[in-house]
């Protein structure tokens, strides 16, 4: 699954390029409420976030973002596998023993979120795949395979089923890994969640024309004044390979990308992705992007990190099972690049 952007060194989105805002000031044009366009962006999770939302009082306009801001900050004291001191880490630390971990509200919500997701892809979205993903940015730091036995000894400790959750009827929730060594990684799913929940702070606030994008992680509100949604371009490979972008309206949705262009690994004439397989353990090789429309961006991070692994045909059923949610892929085949929209067509503005 992608690293969709918790690592401190990474400053753009999964795929570098994946989303492209029409960010031109709009001024007030029809009601008061409406007010302006205000944008603010603040460097977080190892990438950059962006809240766009409209107003008419910039110092409300700024505490409103701010606040949304300090939430992100302190989800990613929580859902993080690179702080230390995280409370994922201290889950991962504790890996093993019969310690039932208490839970906070937020890592229970997105650990059941990606059980769930686990158990309907077959296990090509999992969070246990911690110990490979060690591995793999180890091996595309330093441009050299990871070591076979060190791979097979990772792949044993990765499995969703080794993950156990219970809910103690209104005590609290709790967590056990069950092997020696365990590791969570949140990275395929974590920053679409922070996506939410900032988004959340930004409506409970009264902007409901808002955007939240997290490093190309977007969730939309309402649109902007006079507009029927707001334009995103969705960048994609044509079937020659080239990259281009596609303009569409969208609104009260969310939009994540997954694909296996941005961090890689070449050896021996094969291209090893940052994105794991965590049935092989292995880098993915196939050329392969997946965007994905979802009514929440927790949503749209986790099914596209699933699908990535997955490919269009394993696809298929996953998504007729989840109601609002579609998927393009763009996959590198005999004759060129091919496009596939699962269940139907996105519509270009």
């Amino acid at each position: 699954m992608p690293d969709a952007g918790i690592d401190a060194g990474v400053v753009t989105n999964s795929l570098g390029i994946a989303f492209l805002l029409s960010l031109t000031a709009h001024p007030a044009t029809a009601q008061f409420v409406d007010g302006e366009r205000f944008e603010f962006e603040r460097g977080m999770m190892g990438t950059e976030f962006r809240i766009v939302l409209y107003a008419s009082d910039s110092a409300q306009a700024a505490a409103a973002a701010g606040a949304a801001f300090a939430r992100i900050d302190a989800l990613n004291l929580t859902l993080s596998d690179y702080l230390p001191d995280s409370e994922l880490n201290v889950v991962s630390a504790q890996s093993g023993t019969d310690s039932l971990i208490p839970t906070s509200d937020d890592l229970w919500t997105v650990l059941l979120s990606a059980q769930e997701l686990a158990a309907e892809s077959g296990g090509a979205f999992d969070v246990t795949v911690g110990p490979l993903t060690r591995l793999w940015r180890r091996a595309i730091r330093h441009g050299v395979m990871p070591d076979p036995i060190a791979l097979a000894a990772a792949r044993e400790l990765v499995g969703y089923r080794f993950v156990e959750l219970d809910s103690l009827d209104g005590r609290g929730s709790v967590v056990r890994l069950a092997l020696p060594g365990m590791r969570l990684d949140l990275g395929g799913i974590a920053k679409g969640y922070a996506v939410d929940e900032a988004f959340g702070v930004l409506r409970q606030a009264g902007y409901a024309r808002a955007l939240v994008d997290g490093g190309g992680d977007l969730r939309l509100g309402d649109p902007p004044p006079n507009k029927k949604g707001w334009e995103i371009a969705i960048s994609y490979l044509d079937t020659t390979g080239a990259r281009s972008q596609r303009v569409y309206l969208l609104s009260n949705s969310a939009v994540a990308t997954s694909g296996s262009r941005y961090r890689h690994l070449e050896a021996n004439g094969i291209r090893y992705s940052h994105i794991v397989d965590p049935s092989t353990g292995m880098g993915l090789t196939v050329d392969r992007e997946v965007t994905v429309i979802a009514p929440t961006c927790m949503e749209a991070d986790g099914v596209a990190s699933a699908l990535s692994v997955m490919g269009v045909e394993r696809a298929r059923p996953l998504l007729a099972g989840r109601a609002g949610v579609q998927a393009r892929f763009v996959e590198a085949g005999e004759s060129g690049f091919e496009m596939t929209d699962i269940p139907y067509a996105l519509h270009e503005r």
